[in-house]
């Protein structure tokens, strides 16, 4: 989690904005979250991650059986990668599907004010079971979205029920979390980054231990995707590679991801890394993310591809 500190409602694709992915808000619920903040959070973690949703969308143009004319984003947030496929496979009808009402307006909005509102529409739907009214798609994008469904082989083949005869399901899910900074900042212990990672790890895994219906697999995708009808098409790592000093849009990444370790580490980290995650949050210190020239931005998205037969 996405990317870990999520909104964890059961068939919500939007939860999967926490943790591994753009964003977690675990506990709260959903009438009780700032959609608006969420959506700038999406919105930023999408556009630092633009190189991998490109790099990702020419891989799935080469691997596509035939023309893709038909593409669902669920769980798709503000749309961001919505537009990316728009762009990348210009004959296509590209549908964001959300839970989240405020977030399909941000995605019609970017849409149109992209040029691009005739080609891409969106739907408000719950998943796993929410794509049938949607009819069949050539390609079904699926990023960070799995892991907040309960039984995620039952989720794999409901999802890849909408696809058609030789179409793709694309799942991001693993790879390796964002890094913003070196291992000795100058303050506190060396190594926080590994610290708040490992912490992070123990979020994500309650959060999955407590999604209803939670099964317990092991995360083999191909496996997955075999055991939910689907045939393994290949999976491939991405990289988001952006050097030190960041800008503005990266810092911003930078200090979300943070922030929302802190909150959701507050109980258990020790007082000194609390402390420092405190001046690294300061936005007016120049040790803080928003002013220090050593940010940077690593990060590795991992997208595996099933094939309906």
């Amino acid at each position: 989690m996405t990317t870990h500190h999520t909104t964890h409602q059961a068939g919500h694709p939007t939860a999967r904005h926490a943790g591994h992915g753009p964003g977690h808000h675990c506990g709260h619920r959903t009438e009780d979250l700032d959609w608006a903040a969420i959506g700038d959070q999406l919105e930023r973690s999408a556009r630092v991650r633009t190189p991998f949703l490109e790099g990702a969308a020419d891989w799935l143009a080469a691997t596509a059986d035939g023309e893709v004319r038909r593409v669902l984003d669920v769980g798709s947030g503000p749309g961001v990668a919505s537009l990316v496929l728009a762009r990348r496979f210009p004959r296509a009808g590209v549908v964001a599907v959300d839970a989240a009402p405020g977030l399909l307006a941000r995605a019609a909005g970017l849409a149109a004010g992209e040029g691009l509102a005739g080609r891409v529409t969106t739907h408000r739907a719950d998943l796993p079971d929410g794509l049938e009214p949607l009819g069949a798609a050539d390609l079904i994008w699926a990023g960070q979205v799995v892991h907040h469904l309960g039984d995620q082989t039952a989720a794999l083949a409901a999802i890849g029920r909408s696809l058609r005869p030789g179409g793709l399901l694309a799942v991001v899910e693993g790879g390796l979390g964002p890094r913003f900074l070196p291992r000795d900042i100058g303050m506190g212990r060396p190594g926080l980054q590994a610290r708040l990672e490992a912490g992070m790890e123990n979020v994500f895994a309650a959060m999955r231990a407590g999604l209803p219906g939670s099964v317990a697999v092991t995360e083999d995708w191909p496996a997955l995707f075999t055991a939910a009808g689907l045939t393994p098409a290949g999976s491939r790592t991405f990289l988001v590679d952006a050097p030190a000093p960041l800008d503005d849009l990266g810092r911003g990444y930078a200090y979300d991801r943070l922030n929302r370790a802190r909150e959701g580490l507050a109980d258990v980290l020790p007082a000194d890394d609390l402390e420092v995650l405190d001046r690294l949050l300061d936005e007016e210190s120049e040790a803080g993310v928003r002013k220090r020239a050593d940010v940077f931005c690593l990060e590795a998205l991992t997208v595996h591809v099933g094939r309906r037969v």
